[in-house]
């Protein structure tokens, strides 16, 4: 008989204890790892998981973690509702960095053209429609490093007409500093996305010309600026299964916790370096949007692009495993999104609905938070600026012995 060699007990908080031990003799198949869990309804907001132990949640048997997920999941939102954003690309292409997934990358032929930045009119246009398709927020994506001033300045108006419609609003737009997180903050930018894309480990053989450290800082920039924030990452780029571990580990380090998480799987573009990766198996997929939920509890999961690849089974999975956001639409960016009529007719079909914006309790208290977090940075901004201007004053009224020095 075999006896028990490995035993990992992994505390989830909450009363969630999981244990999972191998033998050190072979079983039979079926029986080569027990798992045992302990389950408790709703889950405890953690920033300090290690490695081994969201490994542990990916080793689960698989129907053991989607019920735990779909646990934590219910103890947090409602289970059958699902938050519905679109996605428009408002300037294309030509992006100077070297994103190997990427198709507006500039450094790849993909086919795609140069466009410019889109006007206020046209964007407010697509905005108007995505409200009335059923859309609560708008999401509004550029193909920058980071933009430059001429640019930001279209871009905060585009914000502030967004927003007038009643609708949440959130950019992309590359790296920004913190004054320029400031400004969109006063704009009335509620979200701000920039993904960390894979593990820190992997990050260089995707990227090389913006760090991971660029990216940590225009988080905490958007952060400090008192916006919510949006980052997740990309699955299916030829990562190891310890790198979507380590991603999420970063995700689930920041304090607080992204409100929104896009999950995405790689949708594999010709002319890009990873147009022929091999395919990462949906099972897989769906297991990282499960240990997603059990890290964050308190986030929206989106199941973000590469949507289409999905038939209605594996989303139906996502949705199991505590998917509860989707960007919805005819386009994602450049790459296609299952279309309108396909989504309302798959939500009708598992009984799920749009997620309606209202303010509960905790909505409130989000708002109040970022509220609060934007009147300070306004006056720290205030106080830096009157500060600037007091130090040139004084350097206007120093004397300067050298004025009613006679000329020779």
């Amino acid at each position: 008989m075999a006896t028990a060699g490995l035993r990992l007990s992994v505390n989830l908080g909450m009363n969630v204890k999981l244990t999972i031990s191998e033998p050190t003799m072979p079983l039979a198949s079926h029986e080569s790892r027990t798992a045992s869990l302990t389950l408790a309804p709703g889950g405890e907001v953690r920033h300090d998981w290690t490695i081994e132990a969201i490994e542990a949640l990916f080793a689960l048997p698989f129907i053991d973690l989607l019920f735990h997920a779909q646990q934590v999941h219910r103890a947090h939102f409602d289970p059958n509702a699902v938050q519905v954003s679109t996605l428009l690309s408002i300037k294309t292409g030509a992006c100077p960095e070297d994103c190997k997934y990427c198709p507006q990358s500039g450094h790849y032929n993909t086919g795609l053209g140069k466009e410019k930045l889109l006007e206020v009119e046209k964007v407010v246009e697509q905005a108007q429609a995505a409200r009335d398709a059923g859309a609560s927020r708008f999401c509004m994506g550029a193909a920058w490093k980071s933009p430059r001033e001429r640019d930001l300045d279209v871009v905060l108006e585009m914000v502030r007409q967004v927003k007038a419609l009643g609708l949440e609003t959130c950019m992309t737009l590359g790296m920004v500093d913190g004054d320029q997180a400031n400004r969109l903050a006063e704009a009335g930018l509620d979200y701000y996305n920039h993904n960390l894309d894979t593990s820190p480990e992997y990050y260089g053989e995707i990227i090389t010309t913006r760090t991971y450290a660029d990216r940590l800082e225009t988080l905490g920039n958007v952060r400090q600026a008192g916006m919510k924030v949006c980052a997740g990452g990309i699955l299916g780029m030829g990562e190891a299964p310890r790198d979507r571990a380590a991603l999420l580990q970063q995700l689930a380090r920041l304090e607080p916790h992204p409100e929104s998480v896009p999950i995405n799987m790689l949708v594999k573009v010709p002319g890009t370096p990873l147009e022929d990766v091999d395919d990462l198996d949906p099972i897989e997929f769906i297991r990282a949007i499960a240990v997603a939920r059990i890290l964050m509890p308190e986030s929206h999961v989106r199941l973000s692009a590469g949507r289409e690849q999905m038939d209605e089974s594996t989303q139906a999975l996502a949705f199991l495993a505590g998917a509860n956001s989707i960007f919805y639409g005819d386009q994602l960016l450049t790459t296609s999104n299952p279309q309108v009529e396909q989504d309302r007719a798959l939500f009708a079909k598992l009984g799920l609905h749009p997620e309606v914006v209202e303010k509960s309790a905790r909505v409130c208290a989000d708002d109040a938070r970022q509220q609060a977090d934007l009147e300070t940075a306004l006056e720290v901004r205030a106080a830096r600026q009157a500060e600037a201007a007091l130090a040139a004053r004084a350097g206007k009224l120093a004397y300067d012995a050298t004025l009613d020095a006679p000329r020779v």
